[in-house]
């Protein structure tokens, strides 16, 4: 009886370590991200070739989870033809062999992290044609592709844990900047995987989101009352509650919210009789309002992620990695 129990002591211990290996791993902010990134050492290479190459790789990160757009951390391919020759058959063909290498590094400061190369080749009826039969044959999956992101996934931990405390206050200047989904966005894409680094961030990222809110509720609170004060009638509580919506009940201006709610149902009753149909947000006790504001975060990482503006590239060191 006591064998059984270690056993399931240690099946339970081992089951706790892979959920934990796998926090979040296809979240779209907390997961390891790797943007393809198609550079302009492949020449002669054709543009419909090209496309399909960027598509071939998009499909390798994406099975293994680590797909995203407009990433610091990128994988990039670097063709080499080994042969090219017209075949004797009727009608002629062109045939291609080359070699892939793929590298993955950092985009901005060009560290390499890890490389893998494949050889591929193609025929078609002209060099275009068999370029994109070379890419066509390029199976994605490969074992050699695991590994090598793998490999990169193990140095892109070790550039959060190392940079930790740099990107920290990166994002804390960026908030005195008003810059708040920037820094909100940095933090929150720190991976969990990176266990230290990744509760730094979240106890970081929680007063910047506080801040956030609290300025957001003043301005919207002024606009508010502002409206109120140039016509107490059912037409403003209407435009009110619309603005009202967007103040998050965290914020420490909140009290004003419940004050101008009360006034505006108050006066509403009196020239209209009837009542103003607006439900506050419900305010959360303290206990909750770190996993709340962490969550909000989240949201406001996503929102900013999918619209900020492209990476810009170091494309002078991204030579150097070749």
């Amino acid at each position: 009886m006591k064998k059984i129990f270690i056993l399931f002591v240690i099946l339970m211990s081992s089951s706790f370590v892979i959920s934990q290996n796998n926090l979040s791993k296809l979240n779209d902010v907390s997961r390891i991200s790797i943007s393809t990134l198609i550079p302009n050492q492949v020449e002669g290479l054709p543009e419909i070739a090209k496309q399909q190459l960027s598509t071939k790789i998009d499909e390798i990160v994406a099975i293994d989870g680590l797909g995203a757009e407009n990433s610091r951390f990128i994988i990039m391919p670097i063709i080499n033809v080994i042969g090219k020759e017209i075949t004797s058959t009727t009608p002629s063909m062109t045939a291609i062999n080359m070699s892939v290498t793929f590298i993955v590094g950092d985009g901005i400061d060009g560290t390499k992290f890890a490389t893998a190369s494949i050889g591929v080749k193609g025929v078609g009826v002209n060099e275009t044609k068999a370029y994109i039969s070379a890419i066509k044959n390029i199976n994605i999956h490969n074992q050699i592709y695991k590994t090598l992101l793998e490999n990169a996934k193990i140095k892109i931990v070790e550039y959060y844990n190392s940079k930790c405390d740099f990107l920290i206050k990166e994002s804390q200047v960026l908030a005195t900047q008003n810059k708040y989904d920037e820094a909100i966005s940095n933090l929150m894409q720190v991976p969990d995987v990176c266990k230290d680094c990744y509760t730094k961030s979240m106890d970081a990222v929680v007063p910047i989101f506080k801040t956030k809110i609290d300025k957001e509720c003043k301005i919207q609170i002024t606009k508010a009352k502002a409206i109120w004060a140039s016509g107490q009638n059912m037409e403003a509580a209407s435009q009110i509650s619309e603005i009202l919506n967007q103040i998050d009940p965290a914020s420490s201006c909140y009290f004003e919210v419940q004050n101008l709610t009360k006034e505006i149902s108050k006066r509403i009753k009196e020239i209209d009789q009837r009542e103003w149909n607006f439900k506050l947000k419900e305010q959360q006790d303290e206990v909750d309002i770190r996993k709340l504001s962490i969550n909000a975060a989240k949201e406001i990482g996503i929102a900013y992620a999918k619209n900020r503006p492209r990476v810009v590239y170091n494309t002078r060191i991204i030579r150097g990695i070749w």
